[in-house]
C-alpha cells in the first residue's frame, strides 16, 4: 500500500444503526478501532449517511408536506449529528468540528486529525457528497461501506443467486443501476448506493470506489491493512 495517500469513507446508516434502529455501539466502536490502528494514510475523510432514523422522519415528514428540499434538510441535519456520535467514538484524532461547506472541509484538511461529515445541500446525497469531497481534495479512493458485499448484476436481497462484480467500470455501472430502478434520481432519504448525480461524479473523476459490507467489517479490516484480496467491488475505468 502507498503510504502516506488520502481516503474517503462514506458510512452508511446499515453500519451506525441496528434493524431494531438502535444505535450500534458495538459496530461503531468495531470500524472506529481498525481506523485508529491505520499508519498509511496521511488524510481521512469520513461521510455518515442519515440512515434508518433520517428515512423514519422524512415518511413521516411526507405526510403533511410535498416539499422536498424540506425533507432533505432534515436528513442532512440528521446526517450531521450522526457525524458528531462518530467524532466521540474517535476522540482527539478526529477534527471537532463538522464541516458543513467545502471551503470549510478545505479548512479541516490542513489539520492531520480524521475529518467525519454529513450532507452538504439538498438534493445531493451523502454519497455525491463522499465522491465530492474526494474530488476535490484529490483523493484516489473512496470506501462505500454498505449492507451489501459489492454490487450485483440484480438486486441479491430479491435474488439471493445474483453474480457479485468483483471489478466493473463505469459505464457497464450505469446500464445495472437504472435499468434496475428505472429511474435516475433518488428522492429524499431513499436509499441507493448511487444516483444520477454520485454516478456522473464518479464518471468525472477517476476515482477508484470500492463497496463493500458495513455490517461484516472483516473485508473493509483487510483493505484497511494493505491485502490485496477481500470481498468486494471496485469501480473504475
Amino acid at each position: 500500500m502507498e503510504k502516506n495517500r488520502k481516503i474517503v469513507i462514506k458510512l452508511g446508516g446499515s453500519l451506525l444503526f441496528s434493524q431494531n434502529e438502535e444505535i450500534n455501539v458495538e459496530k461503531l466502536n468495531e470500524f472506529c478501532n481498525i481506523v485508529k490502528k491505520d499508519k498509511n494514510f496521511k488524510k481521512i475523510i469520513i461521510v455518515c449517511g442519515g440512515g434508518r432514523i433520517a428515512r423514519k422522519y422524512i415518511t413521516v415528514m411526507r405526510k403533511f408536506t410535498k416539499n422536498e428540499a424540506a425533507c432533505d434538510i432534515v436528513g442532512i441535519e440528521l446526517s450531521r449529528i450522526n457525524s458528531r456520535l462518530l467524532i466521540s467514538f474517535l476522540g482527539d484524532i478526529a477534527y471537532p468540528i463538522v464541516p458543513t461547506l467545502m471551503d470549510e472541509v478545505a479548512l479541516a484538511a490542513l489539520t492531520n486529525k480524521i475529518i467525519v461529515m454529513g450532507g452538504l445541500q439538498p438534493g445531493q446525497s451523502t454519497t455525491s457528497v463522499a465522491v465530492e469531497v474526494a474530488e476535490f481534495l484529490n483523493v484516489k479512493d473512496l470506501i462505500i461501506l454498505t449492507d451489501v458485499q459489492g454490487i450485483y448484476e440484480k438486486d441479491p436481497k430479491k435474488f439471493p443467486n445474483a453474480k457479485l462484480f468483483k471489478k466493473i467500470t463505469p459505464e457497464e455501472l450505469s446500464s445495472i443501476i437504472f435499468q434496475e430502478t428505472g429511474t435516475q434520481q433518488a428522492a429524499a432519504g431513499e436509499y441507493r448506493i448511487f444516483d444520477a448525480v454520485s454516478f456522473q461524479l464518479i464518471k468525472r473523476s477517476h476515482i477508484r470506489v470500492i463497496i463493500m459490507s458495513g455490517q461484516d467489517l472483516s473485508n473493509f479490516k483487510k483493505f484497511w491493512k494493505g491485502e490485496k484480496e477481500f470481498i468486494g467491488t471496485i469501480i473504475e475505468p
